[in-house]
């Protein structure tokens, strides 16, 4: 019998330069990017265009969910666009309102809102709380330090991160920032403005930091006795991220009274289109009817080809039991990097998060990182792209790990022993 020998592969030519060329010269310079060209990829890796593998535990910022060229994901955009792309939302389509309803099921009763990004997603959110307090002249919202809300002028003014903000002055009127997981200075920062109160389930940004049970159960105590709205940015830790679909469910998964916790609204992107530009909010039943008609819209917000792909996502999700796998994955690299904070002590300080939203905390004063003025977790995020691994700094101390969901065990392996050569080399 004649062997079958595989076709060699493709020669992939390198054309970093020529890109790079055409990013310096047509695209406004606003992001810091790594020295990387990527060209495709395939399930949790990407290529570049020498065709360099990367191992991709940062999943475009925990927005690709399934990975990289997903079938389910290609297969709904073929064939919703087979039927239908856009209409505008003076119409009904079905594939919003089943949406819609699958969000609704799986935080609470209420209703949603579709739009493109987080950023949008959070504005509703601000729009919402000030439709509430409007009668009462209360329009103030308080939000954390170290939180990340956007990069809109609303956004940035939410974000309790000073560098975000520099140069856009005046900031807009109505936020304030308390300290997060502190309930005492929550309830002391309370003035006659105050309407809502906004938090991450998991400071994402802000250094991989998860709310404690007794924050999110005392702040919601806190705004059912003074009336305020009790509003959680789920952009990044949710989707099944923790292992529950939104954070709150995971931190007060078996607290006393956890399971009759809700926030009054919710807003989510990222994972939600998995890679397709998509955000919502979700608005608890007493509030659901607040932002009536003409009170808020957008011109793509919902379309049929975007719910087709999230309801696709939400599909593999349950028949790949995922939830269960992630929750697994993630629980053993948590401890792998604890084995490194315990091995490595002088690289590796501690391990942070919960399910696939992790955080590596670098010890102080790393010697081989002293001769740049560079931030500690972008001089280790580099190293780990030398060692073909993809990460996401926080900060100045913290990488994110925030891999596919369907991150398979040997993978996650993989990535953990590329992890340990660079720390072992910086040790």
């Amino acid at each position: 019998m004649k062997e079958i020998i595989p076709a060699p592969p493709a020669i992939v030519r390198n054309d970093y330069e020529s890109i790079r060329e055409l990013f310096t010269k047509n695209v406004v310079p606003s992001y810091g990017r790594f020295e990387i060209v990527l060209s495709h990829g395939a399930g949790s890796y990407v290529f570049d265009v020498a065709g360099k593998r990367y191992l991709d535990l940062g999943s475009g910022i925990a927005v690709s969910c399934l990975g990289h060229a997903h079938p389910g994901i290609t297969e709904a955009l073929v064939e919703q666009s087979k039927k239908l792309i856009h209409v505008s939302n003076l119409y009904f389509t079905e594939p919003q309102g089943r949406l819609a309803a699958e969000l609704v099921q799986r935080i609470g009763p209420g209703k949603v809102f579709f739009c493109n990004s987080g950023a949008e997603a959070n504005e509703g959110l601000y729009k919402l709380a000030r439709k509430y307090g409007h009668d009462e002249g209360r329009f103030e919202i308080l939000t954390a330090t170290n939180s990340f809300h956007g990069r809109t002028l609303a956004g940035i003014a939410a974000t309790g991160q000073d560098k975000v903000k520099k140069g856009f002055e005046p900031a807009v009127p109505g936020f304030r920032h308390i300290p997060f997981n502190d309930l005492a200075a929550a309830r002391l920062a309370l003035s006659p403005a105050t309407v809502a109160i906004l938090i991450e389930g998991v400071q994402g940004e802000g250094g991989v930091t998860p709310a404690t049970p007794e924050y999110l159960l005392g702040l919601r105590a806190l705004c059912d006795e003074k009336k305020l709205l009790l509003l959680m940015d789920g952009v990044q830790c949710g989707h099944y991220r923790t292992g529950k679909f939104q954070s709150f469910q995971k931190i007060l998964d078996g607290v006393p009274g956890g399971s009759q916790f809700l926030p009054d609204g919710l807003s989510m992107a990222k994972s939600l289109g998995g890679g397709f530009p998509m955000g919502a909010f979700w608005v608890r039943t007493p509030y659901a009817d607040l932002l009536s008609a003409g009170t808020h819209g957008t011109t793509y917000g919902g379309t049929p080809l975007a719910c087709a792909v999230a309801l696709k996502i939400l599909e593999v999700i349950t028949q790949e039991k995922l939830v269960e796998q992630s929750s697994q994955v993630g629980a053993w690299l948590k401890s792998e990097i604890e084995r490194l904070a315990r091995t490595y002590p002088t690289v590796v300080k501690s391990a942070r998060g919960l399910g696939f939203i992790l955080g590596i905390e670098l010890a102080e004063n790393i010697p081989a990182f002293a001769t740049s003025d560079r931030p500690p977790a972008l001089q280790f995020v580099n190293r780990l792209h030398t060692a073909g691994v993809l990460t996401v700094p926080a900060g100045t101390h913290i990488v994110r790990l925030l891999p596919p969901l369907n991150l398979k065990p040997q993978e996650a392996s993989e990535g953990i022993h590329k992890i340990e050569e660079v720390v072992k080399s910086l040790a």
